[in-house]
């Protein structure tokens, strides 16, 4: 894995400090006149933040509902919403994450021009930001957190497939290959490094046919460190059927499910393009719940989340749980 001083340079921005703290009263009696009007911020107040997508039996995305079309339970109680917003005006952070082991050898140039348009058509200057990362044997920061189109280019252009030199598998001896696709590690340097101090909506868009070779963390490592830094990936599945690599969707489609995101899979009906512009719906598209625990965060545990509506079929993608130490 490389390089971590590279992926540890975190960008300074904006912060929504609506996401961080609830807005709480000055303590003490009755206040009136121009002193009630003046809320102070407690910053000891701890809020669960929770993204949420909700679809409709078609797929379709539904994008009207208000606070009282969602039950919000934290293990198996019913939590209080105390913070609710649609997000589509709110900044964006995103991580882009290109498989460039062999097995991809032949799906580069098109995922290049489809990366481009997607952040031509998602990011807004000075107020989105996006970083690319590459990962076969290394993970790789090809370029830092930006809302520059330039500069991205310039890192899609980096994007260059490691060609294996023994095969994806390893041979009858035993013996590792000299080339791997360190997939998981990929995911949880992104989640720790880049995404773990940046506040406000935080998303992965993964590229890889699912298989991974060689990382250092396994699978549950790197979904825990998604949910420590509350990222919502959004995995899509590109496999080159010449390569001869076996699926990977089940891999793709735990990191995407308990993170509240959406496994894609490119196929001759639905290409790379058309599946970037349904995530950049998605994203847009997505609403914002907040709630303090009724049981006070102390330990280190995962808590269990559950959201769901009143509403009849309807289909609502978020995050199953949380850590209560990393809130």
């Amino acid at each position: 894995m490389k390089p971590r001083s590279s992926a540890g340079r975190l960008s300074e921005r904006m912060r929504l400090p609506v996401l961080a703290c609830l807005v709480a009263l000055a303590p003490g009696g009755a206040q009136t006149g121009t002193e009630a009007e003046q809320p102070t911020f407690s910053l000891d107040v701890k809020v669960v933040n929770v993204l949420a997508t909700v679809k409709d039996r078609s797929g379709r995305l539904i994008t009207t509902l208000d606070k009282d079309d969602f039950i919000l339970e934290e293990d198996g109680v019913r939590q209080n919403i105390q913070y609710f917003a649609h997000q589509a005006d709110l900044p964006l952070n995103i991580g882009l994450l290109v498989d460039t082991s062999g097995s991809q050898k032949y799906l580069i140039p098109e995922e290049r021009s489809a990366a481009s348009q997607f952040f031509r058509s998602v990011l807004r200057p000075k107020t989105d930001l996006a970083f690319l990362m590459s990962f076969d044997r290394n993970v790789e920061l090809l370029q830092d957190y930006t809302d520059s189109q330039r500069l991205l280019e310039r890192g899609l252009q980096e994007l260059h497939v490691e060609v294996p030199l023994a095969g994806l598998h390893p041979n009858p001896t035993g013996q590792k290959p000299q080339t791997s696709t360190a997939l998981h590690d990929a995911i949880f340097l992104a989640a720790d490094e880049m995404f773990r101090n940046q506040v406000g909506r935080k998303a992965i868009v993964l590229i890889s046919d699912g298989y991974d070779y060689g990382s250092k963390v396994d699978l549950n490592e790197a979904v825990e460190a998604a949910q420590r830094a509350d990222v919502v990936i959004f995995s899509i599945r590109y496999a080159d059927l010449r390569a001869g690599v076996g699926l990977g969707t089940s891999s793709l489609k735990k990191l995407s499910e308990k993170t509240g995101g959406t496994l894609f899979r490119v196929s001759r009906r639905r290409g790379l393009p058309a599946i970037f512009q349904q995530i950049e719906d998605e994203m847009r598209s997505q609403y914002s719940l907040g709630y303090t625990p009724q049981r006070a965060l102390t330990g280190a545990g995962f808590r269990k989340i559950t959201l769901k509506s009143p509403r009849k079929g309807l289909r609502i993608q978020a995050r199953d749980g949380y850590f209560a130490d990393a809130i």
